[in-house]
């Protein structure tokens, strides 16, 4: 019999990729009722009832199992903005608007786990480098997606940033609950579009 505190029997049999599937949520779940510092893969064992080289055989370091976190974000952070954008109108509102709803909406489906596990990420060059290369990659998405408003010039890197520390310091907020989701989105929504019009004003 398992013991309450697991959130898995000990003995039920998992592919190897379900087995990574349950120990990544389990993680998300001490992160969210524990906070980031108390997740070790110690603690990740314990709390998904295996033992700590079950564990340790796909994340070999606490820092591989939070770049996992990260990585888990951004692959359901870009399905919610591909969905949204597949639904919404080919303008620069259309476009602008689904950026910044599915933005905002990743973090609010995260809720409160996610800035702590950015923080962490920022506390090694290691993890740091895999939140750039992320965020590199989403910024050009967005370049690509925003380019045919801004009148044949280029959206500048400077702008895309400004829009990204705007995009996380809203959606943050919203997910604390400091603001609401419908401000958040509203405010960012609004960046994006004054982006676009600097940009092709150049």
């Amino acid at each position: 019999m398992s013991s309450p505190e697991t959130d898995q029997p000990r003995r039920q049999r998992l592919t190897r990729e379900q087995r990574q599937r349950q120990l990544i949520e389990t993680a998300w779940r001490i992160v969210g009722e524990e906070g980031t510092e108390a997740l070790t893969l110690g603690r990740l064992a314990e709390r998904a009832g295996v033992a700590k080289p079950v564990v340790y055989s796909h994340f070999a370091t606490r820092s591989g199992l939070l770049i996992a976190l990260y990585r888990d974000f951004d692959a359901r952070e870009f399905a919610i903005m591909d969905a949204a954008l597949e639904a919404s109108e080919a303008s620069l509102a259309g476009k602008a608007g689904a950026i910044a709803s599915s933005y905002v909406d990743c973090v609010l489906a995260q809720g409160r786990e996610i800035p702590g596990v950015v923080a962490a990420l920022a506390g090694s060059p290691e993890l740091a480098a895999v939140k750039r290369d992320c965020d590199a990659i989403f910024l050009e998405r967005c370049r690509g997606l925003l380019a045919p408003f801004a009148e044949g010039r280029t959206i500048p890197i400077a702008g895309l940033r400004a829009m990204l520390g705007a995009a996380e310091a809203l959606s943050h907020a919203a997910a604390t609950q400091e603001i609401d989701a419908g401000a958040a989105k509203r405010e960012l929504y609004e960046t994006i579009i004054a982006m676009v019009a600097r940009s092709a004003k150049g």
